[in-house]
């Protein structure tokens, strides 16, 4: 089976919890022992964990696992099942009084006004989404961390639509391995690589998609509808890289965001993007965040491409 996912990097496996009912869910991304990683925020309305341990300065490298997870800031607490289901295995940072301590960083997008009213993940999501994880192809879509994502809703559900979760990856020279998964909840419209509106707010008469650049410039001097948003995600590889290099990595893949949403990095948004390291082959800082920003952008495209219609929100693919 042909794997152009971040489930190609060898060692990581990608689990999903999904509450289709209630419109909600999360992703974790297990990784292998030794994996080094950073991140960078650039969203100005963030709901993260352990985002300060990734800083280069700081002790800790390794990192068990990574949380994507729908439910705003109560989200963050499915990562107390992702530790606790790495505890049971002996998985963890090793500290030096013997005690195992799981390191799981997470982010969280904002979900709670589509489907049932103020639901979220919890430690038993995150738990679930760990013990249903994969070597195999990522399920992209209207799944996990993306179960409950929208595109443009400043207008409210029926204007929106549908945003999911997509990944990516490619092999590059020497078995290089450079590759996003993405959770896509973005204020901003989806741009395709032909620079046109690929899903996002819809017309007021139903006609076809609209700038939300437009719609918030005319809507300067009045308070937004809605404006509970963000991509979040992860980008990795199979390379040798250090904390501080993975950091820039992390700063490049972001421009993915930045070619795939228009408007991105908003005060609404709490666009996250963490960077992981796996591996001990030979890669070069700048070349592996070059690529990472292309599978953004790419993952970011997917999302909004295999996403499915819920709780009255369109998918593009329903037009």
């Amino acid at each position: 089976m042909k794997n152009d996912t971040v489930t190609r990097i060898p060692g990581i496996k990608v689990g999903h919890f999904t509450d289709a009912d209630a419109v909600t869910g999360c992703t974790v991304l297990l990784c292998p022992p030794k994996t080094v990683g950073a991140v960078d925020v650039r969203g100005g309305a963030p709901g993260t964990r352990e985002t300060d341990l990734l800083a280069a300065h700081n002790l800790v490298e390794e990192v068990s696992a990574v949380l994507l997870s729908g439910g705003s800031a109560f989200g963050l607490a499915a990562a107390d099942g992702v530790m606790r289901w790495h505890v049971e295995r002996g998985l963890g940072y090793q500290s030096r009084s013997g005690l195992v301590v799981p390191i799981v960083p997470a982010a969280i997008l904002f979900d709670l006004t589509i489907g049932e009213p103020g639901a979220y993940p919890g430690a038993d999501a995150g738990y679930q989404a760990c013990s249903n994880a994969t070597a195999d192809p990522v399920a992209m879509g209207s799944v996990g961390a993306g179960t409950g994502a929208r595109i443009a809703a400043i207008f409210g559900n029926e204007r929106a639509s549908k945003g999911g979760l997509g990944s990516a990856s490619v092999m590059l020279p020497g078995g290089l391995i450079v590759a996003a998964l993405m959770a896509v909840n973005a204020v901003g419209n989806v741009i395709g690589e032909d620079g046109n509106i690929l899903a996002g707010l819809r017309a007021a008469d139903d006609s076809g998609f609209v700038s939300v650049l437009d719609a918030m410039t005319a809507l300067a001097s009045e308070k937004l509808p809605e404006r509970e948003n963000t991509v979040i995600g992860v980008v990795a590889t199979n390379g040798a890289l250090t904390k501080a290099q993975l950091q820039k990595v992390a700063q490049m893949a972001h421009d993915g965001i930045a070619r795939a949403v228009n408007p991105a990095h908003t005060l609404y948004d709490g666009d996250t993007i963490f960077a992981l390291a796996t591996g001990d082959k030979s890669a070069d800082t700048t070349l592996v965040g070059a690529h990472a920003a292309e599978m953004v952008a790419k993952a970011i495209r997917r999302a909004a491409l295999q996403a499915t219609s819920l709780a009255g929100v369109r998918a593009v693919r329903d037009r």
